[in-house]
């Protein structure tokens, strides 16, 4: 029996790799550039579409590759119009969330990794629901083209990403960086480095990787804990990575790179959002140059905590500018349709 090759995903190629797929089959690289521009400048959803590509490269692509465009799901608009979240189909019955988000001069589209998540964090749906499989480079690709596609309809264009929708970003490192260098890539999305932000719970080898890479992406830290015992009861993973192995990947990241880390905590009523707590992450984190991003609890069905008061949460913002560290709170975006930090669970 003669076995057939899988489709290539075009979403899944860098520029250079669809430049050498294109000359294989003996055709100009020209007409692999213009295919380029048809992915990320038009952000056509179809081989029809590509009308100025000579018909026997159209031919070849309808044949040997796919245009991994998602179908959505299920489309749902917060009710302050700033929000949309995207339930986008997998080509084998899973399911992804993607939102956008719009802020006073600026779009971003937040993105997801994995179907699923592995890291169980405790207050997050994702984490809740449990882990499926990782996205391929395409399908992480695809979810920032469909988003760009929708801009680009308005006379719009996305300029910041953020890696904090499903999943574990650094647990999906290869798919994950090689979908990064493609967001990057100046002939196509355009999308700068320090626009992209991965957030990570503390994948302590990612880290490490990500620092002797040189990678000038942004980082940001899910620390929800700043003591072992403390992190531990909402975050699983510190049994794998204790806090004090994940302190030191981050100072030698800080140190390799040159760059700061954003560090998240989110606030969760009478867990985690004392005055002593604050010192505590105070007392963790002072000398390190990076700033902290304090995230209100968001809802989920399987969490019963409370979100922090805002008279808690300037009270824990003044204590840790006592030692230096500067801190915003999170504007909430989107809770309405469970497109929130912590929210997305791939359901109807």
């Amino acid at each position: 029996m003669t076995s057939v090759s899988p489709l290539i995903d075009l979403y899944g190629l860098t520029r250079a790799e669809l430049r050498g797929l294109v000359v294989s089959w003996d055709l100009s690289p020209v007409h692999a550039a213009r295919l380029w521009n048809y992915l990320y400048w038009e952000c056509v959803s179809s081989f029809e579409a590509m009308t100025e590509l000579p018909a026997r490269l159209r031919a070849k692509l309808s044949a040997r590759c796919t245009l991994g465009v998602l179908p959505v799901a299920v489309e749902t608009h917060s009710s302050d119009g700033y929000t949309q979240k995207f339930l986008l189909a997998l080509s084998d019955a899973e399911r992804i969330e993607t939102v956008l988000m719009r802020y006073p001069g600026r779009i971003t589209a937040c993105i997801s990794s994995q179907a699923g998540c592995a890291m169980g964090c405790v207050f997050c749906a994702t984490g809740q629901r449990g882990f499926m499989r990782h996205l391929t480079v395409g399908e992480i690709v695809a979810q920032v083209v469909h988003v760009q596609r929708l801009l680009k309809a308005k006379g719009q264009r996305l300029r910041n990403l953020v890696l904090m929708g499903m999943g574990e970003p650094l647990h999906n490192y290869e798919a994950v960086m090689k979908a990064v260098d493609i967001f990057r890539d100046s002939s196509g999305l355009a999308i700068g480095a320090r626009k992209i932000t991965l957030s990570t719970v503390g994948v302590v080898p990612g880290i490490v990787r990500l620092a002797d890479e040189g990678r000038s992406i942004s980082l940001a830290l899910s620390l929800h804990g700043a003591t072992q015992e403390e992190r531990l009861k909402l975050v699983p993973t510190a049994k794998r990575w204790p806090l004090d192995e994940l302190m030191e990947a981050c100072r030698y990241y800080i140190q390799k790179t040159g760059r700061n880390i954003f560090f998240e905590w989110t606030l969760i009523e009478g867990k985690n959002d004392s005055v002593e707590n604050a010192h505590e992450v105070g007392r963790l984190l002072s000398g390190l140059g990076s700033q902290v991003n304090l995230i209100p609890l968001n809802p989920t069905s399987g969490y019963d905590g409370a979100l922090t008061r805002t008279e808690a949460a300037k009270r824990f913002q003044a204590v840790l500018a006592e030692y230096g560290l500067p801190s915003t709170v999170r504007q909430r975006r989107g809770i309405d349709i469970a497109a929130g930090c912590g929210q997305l669970a791939a359901t109807r």
